[in-house]
């Protein structure tokens, strides 16, 4: 699967959004360096504070099902330029790897293409306690 693939099934999983609140329906979706693919959607609550993220969400979902060795993320949103990871969900991807590839897009056709690192500089993980 390429990136622009991957970057489809976010779009795809931004329709099953639970957003009431901000009316602002994100997609993710997750490529696994063995090829497998998981998706995410925000899942919004009337406590904002345990709203989740589609990135977080599709993450997740690779780590419950066994896949912790992440290649890609997609993100994707109806914005003016490309949506970007927000910071929670960047310090969330990059525990998983800081060679991940974060594809961003958007619903007019805008792509943008950054590794983990550049998006989170001066990053700490658990890579960093070995």
């Amino acid at each position: 699967m390429d990136l622009n693939q991957l970057l489809e099934r976010a779009i795809e999983a931004r329709k099953n959004s639970y957003s009431p609140y901000s009316k602002f329906p994100v997609g993710a979706a997750v490529l696994t360096n063995d090829g497998k693919l998981y998706t995410g959607c925000n899942v919004e609550n009337a406590a904002y504070g345990i709203t989740v993220c589609a990135e977080t969400v599709a993450v997740a979902k690779a780590v419950s099902e066994g896949s912790r060795n992440i290649a890609a993320v997609a993100v994707a949103a109806d914005t003016a330029g490309v949506c970007r990871p927000c910071g929670s969900c960047r310090q969330f991807i990059l525990e998983f790897g800081d060679e991940i590839v974060i594809i961003m897009g958007n619903l007019k056709g805008d792509r943008e293409t950054r590794s983990i690192k550049e998006l989170i500089p001066f990053s700490f993980s658990s890579r960093d306690l070995d």
